[in-house]
């Protein structure tokens, strides 16, 4: 029996290393006008704002507090997200299998900036107790909006949609560094949200809701971690996105393991293991190995991943039966990132990302 110092502890984000969905990308794209296009905007912005300009007091995943006031203006109730989220929800394959045997190997936790009518559906589905997760909490019943207000959101919608969608320029340090017409977008968003949302009634959603990411994940972990009187170098941590860049870096600094699970550039220039896999039975491979051994046993088996190493190792036998028999000997890609491989793995990731999850969802921070 672990001490309780040493207990180790699995905690993964949701949306990617356990559902293809972005259900907020998809509430939008469901209830408003040319959706994709306008989320798709707001959630660029949420990239710039968090990884280049670095405005005070924001952070990545602020999207999901971002889209409301229009969420609202189209009538979208607590109760459409809850409906909307129950018959949609699309779990990466082996999801199943895999939260079940390591929530039967070792205390198991979700942290996701989604919204909690999404995380309680997929709980459901996946029987993974709500109770071990931190995610977005929302009661969007509660904010109140005038038809007036309404009428105006709608509006900024019809601007918002033809507006170019900015791109972060390559080594960008500033918004000097984007051209002039992403400057213009960033600027006209900036007047959008921090000037004309935020006075009218709506602008409560704005400083009242507070989506789970970047320091909020962090801290989460956090919780969990002193909850269990553990520490952070016993944490594995699985993300994608740039919500997971906090995370991963504190895990990563305390000596835990960090692994991108299908992720974009922001996950797999934090993690130490890249994974590319259209299924989640790979991640129950690497956390056995760590819950077992440690993190150096794990990083050596990446290291040297292949078929005749996972045999030889002295991990669940049931878990590897199943894992060569779903894959008939053929191994996911599994890679230690290293400063010779990262820009090679982002790409590479990113790309094989987008055709797991889609090009539309693929493409978002």
């Amino acid at each position: 029996m672990k001490q309780p110092s040493d207990q180790r502890i699995f905690i993964s984000d949701c949306e990617g290393p356990i559902s293809k969905n972005d259900n907020a990308f998809e509430l939008v794209s469901h209830f408003i006008p040319d959706g994709s296009c306008l989320y798709t905007l707001i959630s660029k912005y949420d990239d710039v704002l968090a990884d280049v300009v670095k405005r005070p007091s924001y952070k990545a995943g602020d999207t999901l507090k971002l889209i409301l006031p229009f969420l609202k203006a189209y009538g979208v109730t607590n109760q459409a997200i809850t409906d909307y989220s129950s018959k949609s929800v699309l779990l990466v394959p082996g999801v199943k299998e895999m939260l079940r045997f390591v929530f039967n190997s070792m205390p198991s936790f979700i942290v996701s900036t989604s919204y909690e009518q999404y995380i309680r559906a997929l709980c459901d589905v996946v029987n993974f107790p709500f109770e071990n997760v931190h995610c977005t909490r929302l009661d969007l019943d509660k904010f109140q909006i005038s038809e007036k207000e309404a009428t105006q959101i709608k509006r900024l919608r019809e601007k918002m949609v033809k507006m170019p969608i900015p791109e972060i320029p390559k080594g960008a340090k500033s918004l000097k560094d984007f051209p002039k017409d992403y400057q213009d977008t960033v600027k006209k968003l900036d007047e959008i949200f921090w000037r004309e949302l935020s006075k009218m009634t709506v602008g409560t959603m704005l400083r009242e809701v507070n989506p789970v990411g970047g320091d909020e994940k962090a801290e989460a972990l956090q919780k969990i971690v002193d909850q269990f009187e553990s520490d952070l170098h016993n944490v594995m941590y699985v993300g994608d996105s740039i919500t997971d860049v906090s995370a991963l870096r504190l895990v990563r600094k305390a000596g835990g393991l960090t692994i991108s699970f299908n992720g974009n550039a922001y996950a797999v220039r934090e993690a130490e293991i890249a994974v590319l896999s259209e299924d989640a039975i790979v991640t129950a491979i690497l956390a056995d190995a760590f819950n077992k051994f440690g993190k150096s046993f794990a990083m050596k088996m990446a290291e040297d991943w292949k078929p005749s190493t996972l045999q030889k190792l002295s991990l669940s036998q049931p878990l590897k039966r199943y894992f060569f028999a779903l894959r008939e000997m053929r191994l996911p890609r599994v890679e230690v990132v290293t400063s010779e491989n990262k820009e090679r793995l982002m790409k590479q990731s990113t790309s094989f990302r987008q055709t797991v999850r889609g090009e539309a969802i693929g493409k978002l921070g």
